[in-house]
């Protein structure tokens, strides 16, 4: 799911750097809606910060070959124990492009139903301890817009769809492309082995290692 990397760059003065990352599998996260307009939020304990934050449901990419959507109604039934009937991307997110390379989509999900927990996953960790609820998104944008909210997935995904609120029949559909995520795949896939110089091709711009 994860590697530590350390690649050797020349910037395109003809600088020699050395930087640090980490190669990151990707996440999609849920913004479910419910018919009143809450949303539905986990509080989950996260040990490097030492906080107990308010999330949506979300997770890795981490099962081979699943599609995003796949991926993110899994977790919205492991999490929430609840399906949707109808799917949108609301937001694309480079989490810290200065030193991890996770990609993140934000889906919206709204007629929401009750759902079995999928078969074979069990509550472990953290998600042992999750606490549900239900939030109208206005509560939510406050307390983001307050400080009181910091989870990036949670973040994102509300102040997006509160921008959204009344076009949400132009948001992307489920199946929409992911560019950034496919970009950052092939340069993975072209990464150099660490200590081997790297060189922009001429013209080269863009979010792309210098």
């Amino acid at each position: 799911m994860f590697d530590y990397l350390s690649d050797r760059v020349q910037t395109p003065d003809g600088e020699s750097m050395v930087r640090d990352w980490v190669d990151h599998c990707g996440a999609v996260g849920v913004i479910a809606m419910d018919d009143d307009g809450n949303v539905i939020v986990l509080g989950q304990y996260r040990h490097p910060l030492g906080l107990r934050l308010v999330e949506p449901p979300a997770g890795l990419l981490d099962v081979r070959a699943e599609a995003y959507q796949k991926a993110a109604e899994r977790e919205l039934a492991e999490e929430a124990q609840l399906a949707a009937r109808d799917w949108r991307v609301l937001v694309d997110v480079v989490t810290t492009p200065g030193g991890v390379s996770e990609t993140l989509r934000m889906y919206l999900a709204t007629g929401l139903s009750a759902a079995p927990v999928p078969e074979g996953f069990s509550f472990e960790g953290e998600e042992a301890h999750l606490e549900h609820y239900r939030v109208p998104l206005v509560e939510l944008v406050d307390g983001i817009l307050a400080g009181r909210l910091q989870s990036p997935s949670l973040v994102a995904g509300c102040l997006a769809l509160w921008a959204a609120r009344d076009r949400l029949d132009q948001l992307r559909p489920a199946d929409a492309p992911w560019p950034a995520r496919h970009e950052v795949a092939a340069l993975r896939s072209a990464a150099p082995m660490p200590d081997q110089d790297t060189e922009p091709a001429e013209g080269d711009s863009g979010e792309q290692r210098a």
